[in-house]
């Protein structure tokens, strides 16, 4: 066997091998779609829900399912509390108050249900103290790794919800809003009768002290005109005091 048919049988054999380990090797992960995504940034909406998001979106994790979740923060003890359906997404960052994870699910069903397993393990005798939590909308939101509750509450009142929350059957607050609207309604008009009612007043008046203070210089001109003062009201009288000036001319009718 000559050099080049040696040298060509060994080129043939790797590129066999090579095409074996291609073969073998698994395709490429896809990174994790979000389900909205922002027109003008193109970056998963939840994102832009961060507190500082333009200077934390470049290290916050868009996280699509529970083993990204695990692999980003660990798997505590307190993930097992929820789960991601085909409609729930999550991010994270850090701050300096901790480790803030959004998780958002797609209905208020399953955001109520979660939020109800979540205070319970909080509130159970096994909990730990690895995490502060709040719910916001459809949002549950953990500062996870931090000692300062205060700070907490403060990154937490930095998230703003701001889609409608549609409920697929009965609507649990609907009560509530209704009975606050009510209150609302009632406080406004009985502001609005009370304040009707001292403006009318007040007008009634001012037109009182105007028409009064009209009659009272309309009386006191024609007070102003009389010579002498006479008590008779201007009615016929005889002229026993002198005070009534003498109307009767010298010129008598004749017989």
């Amino acid at each position: 066997m000559t050099k080049s048919l040696r040298f060509t049988l060994k080129i043939f054999f790797v590129l066999i091998a090579v095409s074996f380990n291609l073969s073998a090797q698994e395709p490429e992960k896809t990174p994790p779609v979000s389900i909205e995504l922002s027109d003008k940034e193109g970056i998963p909406v939840i994102i832009k829900h961060l507190p500082d998001w333009e200077n934390k979106q470049k290290e916050a994790t868009f996280i699509k399912t529970k083993e990204r979740l695990h692999e980003t923060l660990g798997a505590r003890q307190i993930f097992q509390t929820f789960e991601f359906a085909d409609d729930t997404e999550a991010v994270t960052a850090n701050y300096s108050a901790g480790k803030l994870l959004i998780v958002e699910f797609g209905t208020p069903q399953s955001a109520s249900e979660t939020d109800k397993v979540i205070k319970q393990y909080l509130t159970g005798p096994n909990r730990s103290s690895e995490a502060f939590y709040k719910r916001i909308g459809n949002y549950s939101a953990f500062v996870l790794d931090g000692n300062d509750e205060a700070a907490a509450n403060a990154l937490f009142e930095q998230i703003k919800y701001e889609k409608v929350v549609r409920w697929l059957d009965y609507d649990p607050f609907a009560e509530s809003r209704a009975e606050r609207a009510f209150i609302l309604e009632t406080k406004g008009l009985f502001i609005g009768t009370v304040v009707a009612i001292l403006t009318i007043l007040l007008f009634a008046i001012a037109i009182g002290i105007v028409a009064g203070l009209i009659f009272f210089q309309y009386r006191q001109k024609r007070r102003s005109q009389y010579t002498v003062f006479s008590d008779g009201g201007g009615l016929t009288r005889l002229n026993l005091d002198d005070l009534t000036p003498e109307t009767i001319t010298t010129t008598l009718l004749n017989d």
